[in-house]
């Protein structure tokens, strides 16, 4: 008789790739964005950060086996690399976990499902908020409806007259406060998911991550690899498209040493072809970006995505109408918060078609964004690019 019997799948291979494969293959080949997932999922605590300018980059605090190994790892924890959104196969495994389906060759901006411009229908949280105040706004309904217990997202350091500064930090917002107290856009670096450790001892465990691309893929990573615990927490991915970030050093370096704006005259900025800088005292400055481009920060070189193609909701204030957020819904998840929010009267929307101009820009940045992956890396992330 003919056995008929269907074929057992094939085993999935074991994981076994630990802190010396996460060196070798990201820390130190340039892939590293500074996202600070390795640190937070590392049970051992044994993988530190500096959140200061010219570092933002892991590393290895044991001596036992030196900065390239791990005592944990070669005994079977494998939490960092289980965690990191530039180890391995990290696109197309975020794409299975939240779509089920790998992104296209001409999908350079990511899976999405719908693209709307959208602003905060309170003044206080537009005016207070950058561009359209979307992500302020989303924050604060998520709170007030005990939707989230908190949100790791980015504050700014306290200047010695106890005015704020402008060197953003990652924190815990637990409430409308503290949510517009970080509000507003700094175009330096802040791993806000270094704030899960605080958010952990408040005893939070509903939490919206607000961050550039590369943070907005730890999650969806994590959960693919199932890293463990320290996933779970993460209910909800509010991505920011984003270029590049630049070094803390550039405010004094440039914009105080060449031009004599000092930053705690600063008010306000944002970057729209130019970087914007408007003073305290009502003055308005224009620098090109070229001459920003000596302090990108070193994790920006070779990131390919602009457009946080593995958030919930992907937000940023590019093209000509300006004052409204593009935003890009991309799960089932991000579309119920837009839509509960319209219904409560939280925001207003516009169709994305009414700025053809800013979808176009994001698929070039995009793409832009992608040619910056190296050759010799996985070649996932450079699918579509010509």
């Amino acid at each position: 008789m003919t056995d008929t019997a269907p074929a057992a799948p094939p085993k999935k291979e074991r994981w076994r790739f630990q802190w010396k494969e996460l060196y070798e293959e990201v820390i130190t080949s340039g892939l590293c964005t500074g996202c600070a997932g390795c640190v937070i999922a590392c049970p051992h605590d044994v993988i530190g950060y500096k959140h200061e300018p010219g570092a933002y980059t892991p590393f290895h605090l044991e001596e036992e086996l030196g900065e390239a190994n791990c005592g944990h790892g070669e005994k079977g924890c494998t939490s960092c690399t289980r965690a990191c959104p530039r180890f391995g196969s990290w696109e197309t495994e975020a794409d299975m976990h939240l779509h089920g389906r790998t992104r296209e060759a001409d999908e350079m901006s990511g899976i999405y499902s719908d693209i709307l411009l959208v602003r905060a229908s309170e003044d206080y949280v537009y005016d207070i908020g950058q561009d359209g105040g979307l992500v302020s706004a989303m924050l604060i309904w998520l709170l007030e409806n005990d939707v989230i217990d908190g949100a790791l997202t980015s504050g700014v350091e306290s200047l010695p007259d106890g005015s704020p500064g402008w060197k953003a930090t990652p924190m815990v917002a637990t409430n409308r406060e503290e949510v517009l107290r970080g509000a507003g856009s700094r175009y330096t670096y802040s791993a806000n998911t270094i704030a899960y450790d605080e958010a952990k001892d408040k005893g939070l465990d509903r939490l919206a991550l607000v961050g550039m691309s590369c943070q907005t893929s730890i999650a969806p990573v994590m959960w693919h690899r199932r890293v463990g615990k320290v996933s779970k927490p993460i209910k909800l991915n509010i991505g920011l498209l984003c270029s590049k970030s630049f070094d803390d050093s550039m405010f004094d370096e440039l914009f105080g040493v060449k031009y004599g704006l000092r930053k705690e005259d600063i008010a306000k900025m944002n970057i729209k072809g130019v970087f914007q800088i408007w003073m305290k005292n009502g003055d308005y400055h224009e620098i090109n970006l070229k001459e920003c481009h000596a302090w990108t920060r070193t994790g920006c070189n070779h990131c390919p995505d602009f457009a946080a193609e593995h958030a919930d909701i992907s937000t940023g204030g590019i093209g000509n109408v300006t004052d409204w957020t593009l935003t890009i819904v991309r799960t089932e998840l991000g579309r119920a918060v837009i839509k509960a929010m319209i219904d409560d009267g939280m925001i207003e929307t516009r169709p994305g078609d009414d700025d053809p101009a800013a979808i176009a820009l994001m698929h070039r940045l995009a793409a832009n964004s992608r040619k910056r992956w190296p050759g010799w890396a996985n070649g996932e992330a450079a699918v579509g690019v010509s």
